[in-house]
């Protein structure tokens, strides 16, 4: 079976509907949150999107709350620099 398409990738389901633009963003949702990630525990790439915000390793059988769409948003690694930042300097400090 030949490939059906070249530039649309995924949002080929959505035929000429919804415009260009708008296909393209929910192309790059769709393709992130089909992906595989690597398991913070295990280290291998099983980790799979189980519903909105929950993902899955497959090898380990852990379960981690991450973003809807990717398993670590852009906010939540800003959220656990700043963590870690203000941890070393309380224990600088103390």
């Amino acid at each position: 079976m030949g490939k059906r398409t070249k530039k649309v990738g995924i949002t080929g389901k959505y035929g000429t509907r919804y415009g260009s633009t708008l296909r393209k963003l929910v192309r790059k949702i769709e393709v992130s949150q089909h992906s595989t990630y690597r398991c913070v525990f295990c280290g291998k790439n099983t980790v799979k999107r189980e519903s909105a915000g929950i993902w899955k390793c497959r090898s380990c059988k852990k379960v981690v709350a991450g973003g809807a769409y990717t398993l670590s948003t852009a906010s939540a690694v800003t959220v656990r620099s700043t963590i870690g930042r203000l941890r070393r300097l309380a224990d600088e400090s103390a």
